[in-house]
């Protein structure tokens, strides 16, 4: 049987390099570091070369829907599936941007929500039973949650709420945005809380599909906050350290096989959350 392999997208820098270095030490197969920017990507592999370790390279932008589908043909053709997969990648305006909250809305989602489930399509009947899938999210999303209204709430902690119904609300908070409407449409006042609530919330979803559709395969799907880490997005002032929060998603990766929880929960410092 091939090798096993885990693919980190986002790797080049902050935490996503974290997560590469920590599994280059800790997991025993080949690990992927995946950048948009193969510049940028090459050098992130040379550095952590240069410390004695041995990630591997593949292009890969998320916002790009071709060069997902041919990154997922890779993994199959080489690997024959994916053990573990970390979707890391996004974005976040910095609090100083004068972009108008429309734009921010359209750009964040767009990336940190729509391109990671578009990850999450088609590299999840990629995962092998006993798989791991972490999806970076952030302790933003359980504050956007509760700044939704009863009505949105109620909806995005519903067991029964569908792929195509947070879809499509994610798409309604978009419209809602752009035309300066979200806040009486019962949206929070911030794109990127948003984002990873949507982010989140689909891992539950996928979750529960994972267990219904193949509930003898083992794999686990999560969602986890990293905490609030120094890097070019959360900026200098943050308490913790690329590799500090590296931790949570690391951990998850590595749950034991036989493992059945944590599966569709929110996780932060090891622990899980209450959504």
């Amino acid at each position: 049987m091939s090798a096993r392999v885990a693919v980190v997208t986002g790797g080049n820098k902050g935490i996503g390099l974290a997560i590469v270095r920590a599994l280059c030490k800790q997991y025993q197969g080949d690990v992927y570091l995946t950048a948009r920017d193969e510049g940028r990507g090459q050098e992130a592999v040379q550095t952590l070369a240069s410390e004695g370790l041995k990630p591997l390279f593949h292009q890969l932008d998320i916002d790009d829907l071709s060069s997902i589908a041919s990154s997922a043909a890779f993994f199959k053709e080489k690997y024959g599936g994916v053990d573990v997969l970390i979707n890391n990648a996004g974005i976040a305006f910095k609090v100083a941007d004068t972009s108008p909250f429309g734009v921010q809305a359209e750009v964040t989602l767009k990336t940190n929500f729509f391109a990671t489930r578009d990850m999450l399509t088609h590299f999840l009947p990629l995962i092998k039973a006993g798989g791991r899938v972490v999806n970076v999210s952030s302790f933003v999303s359980v504050r956007a949650l509760n700044q939704c209204s009863p009505e949105l709430q109620q909806r995005f902690r519903s067991e029964d709420i569908t792929e195509d119904e947070l879809v499509g609300l994610m798409q309604r908070f978009v419209e809602e945005a752009k035309r300066g409407e979200h806040k009486q449409g019962g949206w929070p006042d911030t794109a990127y809380g948003v984002s990873k609530l949507g982010l989140t919330t689909l891992s539950m979803i996928l979750a529960r599909r994972l267990s219904k559709e193949r509930p003898n395969d083992g794999i686990l799907l999560n969602a986890c906050c990293p905490g609030w880490v120094r890097t070019d997005m959360a900026g200098p002032k943050a308490p913790k350290s690329p590799d500090e929060g590296a931790i949570t998603p690391v951990y998850l990766v590595l749950l034991p096989p036989g493992a059945t929880e944590p599966h569709g929960k929110f996780v932060s410092e090891k622990q899980v959350q209450t959504w």
